[in-house]
């Protein structure tokens, strides 16, 4: 039986597969490629091309693809055979350096934004050598960009990779500046926790909602949700515990080091974490997992669901990315050390990211967009939509002292005193976490705990990265050829706390009364997606961009577009199949459930007038009621959907769709909630919260 060990990386042209195949001087020039962005020449990628091909082949692999990820936040792929025919009746397995580089997908029904015209439809895919290619599903996938006929980024890839550089170049000039000129390269390293539920796949083939929208547009509380917390981190069903088996073994032979698993706060509700690697490979292999979840659900007759909030009533689910700067001689660039008070290189860097968050507010929640989110960001169970850091007592005291000019003298560290005598004793972690801030900094890296369970961790990071890219650079500008370079970090250090201490928070994130303290600061809040959107073109923003050649004018603006395209069709979608789950299902169920009740009335009387049916005419009323009411309501989302429709622009449709239609479902949501409440449990339409969470 293979181990974990054996099985890891197997299905991987990682290190370890070339190291074994190519040649030395290959190799090297491979790994100075994908370290150092060396180009690489056509005769080394025909060499690779060989031995990649030979290996996928040994590995039963029968095609390769080009695999890549649009502005779907999805993968992509088009699969072509190995077989190049030889005659009639011989073929050959062939696989060459070019068709390793690039590939010439049509893509023409992907998303654009308006960067290609009709008759520019054609994207083009380069590999990228910075991520290892894989098999899965007998197709090697290679990992690549996708772009345009005229260069323009067309995928999520792209943009993220720019940004890893602008932030490898500005880092390292800081670094240099402070006299640290061994540095080479700095490295942005994700670790991403990914929370997701599971549902009988019977039950969820049942309900219209969760087959095209991927949450609950109509579902009554169950008796029993999270009140008692007995699920978060509960001994984990054998259902689900097969599930997690195989979906670990699938990873960990993909190369995705999956190492954390655990139930989440809600029933139905789990969580999976992998180890930190390279922002880009950390990107392609959530995007994986995310792929493999579902797959591997369906073999265990469940459903996965990566909907932001997929139930009303409990918890959403989110995707916490965790982000740190690693140099390429191994040093944690958010590592205080034991005395971070003594340590200026990290006071400055600490700094640098919260000039970097309070300056760029709206771009890191722009990153977490969509309207699945906006469910969630703000829902008392997940950071709202204002932004602001936590540093934890002892960080924000030693920012104190700093900003003050005064020595700060660190207390011993307390110990951990059980009660039981024969636990063992252990020091008071001092960094603490706060589960409500939306980035907070746990011990050695940042928690960005905005993003949703099924968006792509790519654009995060992209933002995080040139954020902090233009806050290293401006510290650089101002430390380079510096005499007194002690001096002039106190200087920055000092200025930096004073100018952006709104940014820090260290209380209650859920408490209304922070939203009201945020507003008194001047800090966004930047409630809905299209809220988010209309910062995105703003001068400062494109300067941004443009300044560290991250995204231009034009790919902003297509950025701008797909967000707010794909919220009003995400709307129109939920709308449209409200619509019809209550005019062919909730509504036939009320009136079935009415019908009942006038039967067994007439059948009383029919036996006898002196038999009370007052019981059974009140209850007739207040279904009579409630199905006149949703009666009402169906039209007025109609209309609604009808008026979203008329619009021209993306923006006013996006506007509409948010202030007309989301309404008007919430509405009749309501009411067909309070039906299910009073109708016979035989009448009801579709599986109920009950069912759904509990029946896995």
């Amino acid at each position: 039986m293979a181990t974990a060990f054996d099985m890891f990386g197997s299905m991987v042209f990682g290190e370890k597969a070339m190291q074994e195949r190519l040649p030395e001087d290959v190799f090297r020039a491979l790994q100075k490629t994908a370290r150092e962005g060396r180009p690489l020449n056509l005769q080394i990628a025909d060499v690779v091309a060989a031995a990649m091909k030979n290996w996928a082949l040994e590995k039963g692999a029968t095609h390769y693809t080009h695999w890549f990820q649009p502005m779907t936040g999805i993968t992509a792929e088009k699969h072509d055979s190995f077989l190049q025919p030889k005659g009639s009746d011989c073929v050959i397995m062939e696989f060459s350096g070019k068709e390793l580089v690039r590939g010439e997908p049509d893509a023409s029904s992907l998303p654009s934004g308006g960067l290609r015209n009709t008759f520019e439809a054609r994207g083009y895919t380069a590999w990228d050598p910075t991520s290892y290619a894989f098999i899965k599903d007998s197709t090697l996938c290679i990992p690549t960009a996708f772009c345009s006929y005229n260069g323009l980024a067309l995928d999520k890839k792209t943009p993220l990779l720019r940004s890893m550089e602008a932030l490898n170049r500005e880092a390292v000039r800081l670094l240099h500046a402070l006299g640290n000129k061994q540095v080479r390269h700095v490295t942005a390293m994700v670790g991403a926790e990914q929370e997701y539920f599971l549902v009988d796949r019977e039950m969820y083939n049942s309900r219209k909602d969760l087959v095209f929208t991927g949450r609950t547009l109509f579902g009554a509380r169950a008796p029993k949700g999270q009140e008692l917390e007995d699920h978060y981190f509960g001994t984990i069903k054998s259902r689900v515990q097969a599930f997690m088996r195989d979906l670990n073994e699938d990873l960990w032979a993909l190369g995705v080091p999956a190492k954390t698993e655990h139930n989440e706060t809600a029933p139905a509700q789990y969580e999976l974490a992998q180890v930190y690697a390279s922002t880009n490979l950390a990107t392609d292999q959530n995007q994986i997992t995310m792929e493999r979840m579902k797959r591997i659900a369906e073999r265990h007759s469940l459903a996965c669901l990566l909907h932001e909030k997929p139930f009303a009533g409990v918890n959403g689910s989110g995707k916490h990315n965790n982000w740190s700067l690693r140099t390429d001689l191994g040093q944690n660039l958010f590592d205080p050390g034991k005395s971070p008070y003594e340590n200026a290189q990290f006071l400055l860097f600490l700094c640098a990211m919260i000039q970097a968050v309070d300056d760029h507010q709206d771009l890191l929640r722009l990153s977490t967009a969509s309207a699945g989110n906006d469910f969630r960001l703000g829902a008392q169970e997940a950071p709202p939509a204002i932004v602001s850091i936590f540093l934890g007592n002892d960080l924000t005291e030693i920012l104190n002292a700093v900003e003050r000019g005064d020595p700060y003298t660190a207390g011993e560290k307390e110990e951990m005193v059980i009660g039981v005598h024969t636990l063992p004793r252990f020091p008071r972690d001092m960094t603490d976490r706060n589960r409500t801030s939306p980035f907070a900094f746990t011990g050695n890296k940042f928690e960005f705990r905005m993003v949703g369970s099924s968006q792509s961790i790519a654009c995060a990071n992209m933002m995080l990265n040139t954020i902090a890219a233009e806050a290293f650079g401006k510290f650089a500008d101002e430390l380079e050829g510096v005499q007194d370079v002690k001096a002039k970090m106190t200087e920055i250090i000092r200025r930096t706390i004073r100018a952006h201490r709104r940014i820090l928070f260290s209380g209650n994130n859920y408490d209304i009364e922070w939203e009201k303290e945020a507003q008194r600061r001047g800090l966004l809040n930047l409630r809905t997606t299209p809220d988010a959107v209309d910062r995105y073109g703003l001068p400062q923003n494109v300067a941004l961009f443009e300044k560290y050649h991250v995204l231009n004018a034009a790919e902003i603006q297509s950025r701008s577009e797909i967000l707010l395209h794909n919220y009003s069709k995400e709307i129109r979608i939920e709308a449209v199949t409200m619509l019809d789950m209550a005019r062919q299902s909730v509504l036939p169920a009320g009136l079935k459930a009415q019908k009942r009740i006038c039967d067994m009335i007439m059948a009383k009387r029919a036996v006898s007038d002196a038999l009370s049916t007052a019981t059974e005419e009140s209850l007739l009323e207040e279904l009579s009621s409630l199905c006149d009411e949703l009666y009402v309501e169906i039209a007025a989302l109609k209309n609604a959907v009808h008026e979203m429709d008329g619009q021209d622009g993306t923006r006013e449709c996006a506007y509409l769709a948010r202030d007309a239609v989301l309404p008007a479902m919430q509405a009749l949501r309501q009411t067909a909630d309070g039906l299910e409440l009073i109708m016979p449990a035989d009448c009801a339409p579709f599986p109920d919260y009950a069912k759904l969470l509990y029946g896995v």
